[in-house]
């Protein structure tokens, strides 16, 4: 299906809502610094991430802190604080009113709005209960839609003590990954997907977006 397709499909909001949720709660324990916050060129991470889920003209939230985050918009906490962003997926899809749910990972500042577009209408044609990408060999779970029902598998596996995202999309009939072969033909750069851990990370990101200004 040509790109046009999509975009039709994602402007039709009469009768798909989606809920955007940036995952904003981790430790950035290797950074040093509230990822969140950090900056590249005049934008803090938060503000490109909330930014790009704009795009989908949905309510947005952000899943973490609600002291460090209330400023900036609706914040939801972990139910199960200390598990990592499985535990803020299931904060999100618990809180939310739609069936249909973005996850986005604070630090990815490279996702273009247009692939987010192109993911949610490639959910929305869909059943999946997961619809995501796979870059560079690797699923990408913190760049994908989830449907409210995956709440309670998340629960059931928060509840035993694991904390894996990858692990439980076997467990779930409905995933369906857009294979990096279609990234390419819908001409998406896996690059995109380049999450920022540690400072030498930011660095050339900031290097990255200095070069695509100029």
């Amino acid at each position: 299906m040509v790109r046009a397709v999509y975009d039709q499909l994602v402007n039709d909001r009469s009768e798909f809502g989606v809920t955007a949720f940036i995952l904003a709660g981790g430790k950035s324990s290797r950074m040093g610094s509230d990822k969140a916050f950090v900056r590249i060129g005049d934008e803090t991470l938060l503000s490109r991430a909330l930014k790009a889920a704009q795009s989908l003209g949905g309510e947005i939230r952000i899943v973490g802190d609600a002291r460090k985050f209330a400023a900036f918009g609706r914040v939801v906490e972990d139910v199960y604080p200390e598990r990592g962003p499985l535990g803020g997926i299931h904060a999100a899809l618990v809180s939310s009113g739609t069936e249909l749910n973005l996850m986005l990972a604070v630090d990815l500042p490279f996702i273009a709005p247009e692939f987010l577009k192109y993911l949610l209408a490639r959910a929305r044609e869909s059943n999946a209960m997961i619809m995501v990408p796979q870059a560079g060999g690797r699923l990408q779970p913190l760049c994908a839609t989830y449907r409210r029902g995956f709440a309670e598998i998340a629960e059931q596996a928060l509840a035993r003590g694991e904390n894996k995202i990858d692990a439980l999309f076997d467990r779930v009939v409905e995933t369906r990954v857009i294979e990096e072969a279609e990234l390419v033909q819908a001409r998406f750069s896996a690059d995109m997907f380049r999450n920022l851990n540690t400072p030498g990370d930011l660095e050339q990101a900031r290097i990255s977006s200095s070069g695509l200004e100029n």
